[in-house]
């Protein structure tokens, strides 16, 4: 049913929108450009695996093990400035000893593998159905976007780092039939195989557009120049001269970075740094390694029975990449698991300002894309102190955007709330005068705000919430965001989770040395228990809220957002109020409250409250 009645309640101005029901054959047809099924129904959690959970020193990454990474002291320069993991419980701005000896860089809190099977419990308990994991391949760093082998995870996420480097070191990184897996590769299809009994998707992240400069291959390109068999893999621009003795060895990295040498482009007919697509392919030999490393992930055991493999892919930097090698890429996964899900990192046209349109990157290219776009609009509309959009400027920009997604892809596009690359959703809110992902941080911006974020600022969170469970497109919590964890852009975005058993140092330090609150670090039970809540909401009526009409009627006047959403005999009718005022609302009858904020009774919403009634 509708709710007629609510014309006759509200004088309303109108505009409305479809989020049209997508419905994806199963098997080989998927293969056809549709997202599978169940990504309209996904309810996504991402973990950043080096800062989730932690408890075993024993695998903890070493100075030699983090050589290479960023900012490439060296493990000799670590080991005498009495280089140790940062405490999980540290003060986050407060520099440790061996760090004042040398320039910082970045913070090991050294998580594990097994610490993230002991929390799948926990994870199950929120209400979500699918996990997206930052990378798990080997790598000095702890984002591991910087790939020293692509085809193992790395050994010190699990049980024996000197057992697991051996048999790395033994295989031929060419050869699938030499790889074997180790105890770190095993402890994660022990992870894949828990998730799945628990009803829980695994997605991984890779980075196929570069490598990091410890990456094998491209070592063997440093030593040996010319003679190198993987010279082709990299665009190099110059090569060593071995009478000299400086190095003159220059190559690509991406976006002129060092350590993250790319992989070469072959026929490419654009520019990839120009926020468009473009075609072309990536080196062949390179191209077969990615290939045969997915085969593996997807089907561990080659069976070709794909369940107890992985869920699909989370594609980082994708714009970076050729539509071409994505396209082949696309065939490679779905031939092995025709349900798998291929996710594509697609941002900034013209960053700050623009994001890029997806619609290019759907149907033969991936099933869903981050989709940041409705996240900006959003935070305007929720910001404290009141909207800096009006109600009906927020629908028809969200119109906007649904409108350049096909329709077959609309529901499952992330809807993104925060990631490891953006300010949590707390701090940016509480910043809401910043323009999104413009220098949020206080290195950029001295003014930044870096306490605990107030009050208001967690009322918008909650009200951002519920607007992401009920509008097109499947949610997405970053990890701590359903425990109120607040930090600037990265990398104060990927401290270390807050459980329940250990006890954190306040927070007093700030970078600069500036006057700041000092602010207890704790869960907040009261927005945990609303998050369960709105993921739940999301998962009991998915058909409604994954692909119901969405019909608009916001109240400018009143600054009150209304909207339906309605399929197969249910109703949702979602209301929230942006103002400071109190704001008259008579649900239909027989509609029951299914989810609130702030105090919401019969016939009123309080000022900065928001309420979901169903109707069967």
């Amino acid at each position: 049913m509708r709710f007629a009645a609510l014309s006759a309640l509200l004088v309303l101005a109108g505009c409305s929108a479809t989020a049209p029901s997508s419905s994806s054959p199963t098997g080989a047809a998927s293969r056809t450009g549709l997202p599978p099924d169940w990504a309209a129904h996904a309810v996504w959690y991402q973990i950043f695996p080096e800062r989730f959970a932690n408890g075993d020193p024993s695998n903890d990454p070493t100075p030699e093990s983090m050589e290479g990474a960023w900012p490439q002291v060296g493990a000799d320069s670590l080991r005498l400035a009495g280089w140790e993991p940062t405490p999980w419980t540290w003060d986050w701005y407060e520099q440790e000893p061996w760090a004042r000896e040398i320039r910082p860089g970045d913070f090991y809190f050294t998580a594990q593998l097994r610490r993230i099977l002991d929390r799948l419990d926990y994870v199950a308990s929120l209400g979500v159905n699918a996990i997206y994991l930052n990378p798990l391949n080997d790598s000095p760093s702890l984002h591991k976007y910087d790939a020293r082998t692509w085809r193992h995870v790395d050994p010190h996420f699990g049980p024996d780092p000197e057992g697991d480097n051996a048999i790395i070191a033994a295989e031929d990184p060419l050869d699938p039939a030499s790889w074997r897996f180790t105890a770190a590769d095993e402890q994660f299809l022990e992870l894949i195989r828990e998730a799945h009994a628990r009803g829980i998707r695994v997605v991984l992240d890779y980075s196929w557009n570069h490598t990091g400069d410890q990456f094998w291959a491209f070592r063997d390109v440093a030593e040996r120049g010319r003679q190198s068999d993987y010279v082709n893999w990299y665009t190099v621009e110059r090569f060593d001269d071995p009478a000299t003795p400086e190095s003159e060895f220059e190559y690509k990295g991406w976006l002129g970075i060092s350590t993250l040498p790319e992989i070469r482009k072959t026929d490419q007919t654009g520019d990839p740094h120009l926020g468009v697509p473009y075609d072309g392919d990536m080196e062949e030999a390179a191209s077969q390694h990615v290939f045969a490393i997915s085969r593996r992930w997807l089907d561990p055991n080659g069976d070709g029975d794909p369940s107890d493999g992985v869920d699909g892919f989370r594609l980082d930097v994708a714009e970076m990449v050729p539509l071409g090698f994505w396209r082949r890429y696309r065939d490679v996964v779905k031939a092995v698991n025709p349900e798998a899900i291929l996710v594509g990192e697609i941002w900034w046209q013209q960053w700050p300002d623009t994001m890029m349109p997806p619609a290019p990157y759907l149907g033969d290219v991936f099933d869903s894309v981050m989709h940041y776009r409705p996240f900006a609009p959003t935070r305007l509309l929720v910001a404290p102190g009141g909207p800096r959009i009006a109600p009906s400027a927020y629908a028809a920009h969200l119109d906007s955007l649904f409108a350049t997604v096909p329709s077959s892809h609309v529901a499952a596009l992330m809807a993104m709330s925060g990631s490891h690359d953006t300010p949590r959703l707390a701090t940016t809110l509480y910043n809401a005068e910043v323009q999104y992902k413009n220098e949020e941080n206080p290195r950029h911006r001295p003014g930044y705000r870096i306490d605990q974020p107030d009050a208001d600022a967690m009322r918008s969170v909650w009200l951002y919430r519920l607007l992401q469970v009920t509008l097109p497109g499947a949610p997405h919590v970053y990890y701590g965001d359903e425990v109120g964890m607040w930090g600037a852009d990265d990398p104060d975005d990927r401290k270390p989770m807050l459980w329940p058993e250990y006890d954190y140092a306040m927070e007093e330090t700030h970078p600069f040395g500036q006057t700041r609150a000092t602010d207890a670090v704790a869960i907040d039970e009261d927005l945990l228990a609303f998050t369960r809540d709105a993921l739940t909401l999301r998962r009991t009526y998915a058909d409604v809220f994954a692909h119901g009409t969405l019909l608009w009627r916001p109240d400018d006047d009143r600054q009150l957002l209304v909207f339906e959403r309605e399929h197969g005999g249910q109703t949702a009718l979602v209301a929230v109020n942006l103002g400071t005022e109190p704001q008259a609302l008579t649900p239909p009858s027989g509609a029951r409250l299914a989810l609130a904020v702030g105090e919401v009774t019969s016939g009123t919403l309080s000022p900065r409250a928001a309420a979901v009634w169903i109707s069967e």
